[in-house]
Formats: structure tokens, C-alpha cells, sequence
């Protein structure tokens, strides 16, 4: 079943777009909710009309995209997470927890345009924010652990405390 998609959706097509799905899909879920309409040949005149006649408003959206996507060329985040012993994480870090995590950055993304597989060991992944139909920007995220142990550097401090716990324990019997 061929429809035109009235809105964005991610992982199926952008606005205007004329894609196949399965009619109950397209039946049940796009038409009522007014996502989409069918694509019938009346349909693809008005839209092809639409589309010349917005081109101009078209470039413009696509110009500001563009310019959003420049603000995350080199960001690079970087999220701590609680994590079990076994390395694995506590919950997951996934597309909301990326789109918080640029606001703090002072870079307002809505997360329903970010796509990312859930993290949920630590390691580098990587998040796809869909800025237009032609502009993406994929974001490097490395998830860390939130009290990761720091190496304690070794000093001479230690082997001073050793010799004084014996002299302890000898005061501790003559005591009783």
C-alpha cells in the first residue's frame, strides 16, 4: 500500500514522502491518526504541485538544518552511568539520555530526532540526530562509569603504617 506521509517518522520516511507499507498499517495506524494519506494518483498531483510551490520554503528549512547540524560537528559526549561488576549497566543510556545530555551542552535537540541502539555496557557507540530528510549528523557517545576507581598512585606512606599496627597489638596485651 503506497501512502504520503504527512509528518516526520523516523525509520519510515520524512514529511511528503511516498512510501510502501503493510495496508493494516497503513489502514489502522497512518491514515486515522492523520499521519498519512493514500497515495492515489489525484494525491501524487496535488503533492508534486505542493512541493514545486514550497521549494523556496523547502531550502529554507533544509539551510537552517544544515546550520543546527554545524553546532554538533565536533561534539563528541561523554556519559557516566552506574554499572554493575560485571560491566554491565544499571538501566541503559539511550536516545533520551543523549538529548539531555547535549541541553546541559546548551544544545536544544528533541530527542524524537535522535536514533540510537541502547547502551547498556559500557564502551563507544554512536547516535544519529535527524536534523532534515537530507541532514544528519552522527554524534560520537562513549558511556563511562560513574565512580570508576582511580588508581591510587603508590607512595612510601603505606609501608610506614605497617610496622606500627604490631606495635599495637603488643600494648593490646598488657592491657588485660
Amino acid at each position: 500500500m503506497e501512502i504520503i506521509l504527512k509528518e516526520d517518522i523516523i525509520g519510515l520516511g520524512y514529511k511528503n514522502d511516498i512510501v510502501n507499507v503493510k495496508s493494516g498499517y497503513g489502514r489502522n495506524y497512518l491514515i486515522p491518526t492523520g499521519k498519512g494519506v493514500i497515495a492515489s494518483e489525484s494525491a501524487k498531483k496535488v503533492l508534486a504541485e505542493n512541493l514545486r510551490q514550497q521549494a523556496g520554503k523547502l531550502a529554507a528549512l533544509k539551510a537552517e538544518a544544515e546550520k543546527r547540524a554545524e553546532a554538533l560537528k565536533d561534539v563528541a559526549l561523554e556519559i557516566s552511568a552506574k554499572v554493575a561488576a560485571t560491566g554491565h549497566l544499571y538501566g541503559s543510556v539511550n536516545a533520551a539520555t543523549v538529548a539531555e545530555e547535549l541541553a546541559k551542552r546548551g544544545i536544544e535537540v528533541d530527542r524524537k530526532i535522535v536514533t540510537m541502539r541502547d547502551a547498556r555496557k559500557l564502551g563507544d557507540f554512536e547516535a544519529v540526530v535527524h536534523f532534515h530528510k537530507e541532514v544528519e549528523v552522527r554524534v560520537p557517545v562513549k558511556v563511562v562509569a560513574e565512580n570508576a576507581p582511580v588508581p591510587a598512585p603508590v607512595e612510601e606512606a603505606p609501608a610506614e603504617v605497617a610496622p606500627e599496627a604490631p606495635v599495637a597489638e603488643e600494648e593490646a596485651p598488657a592491657a588485660e
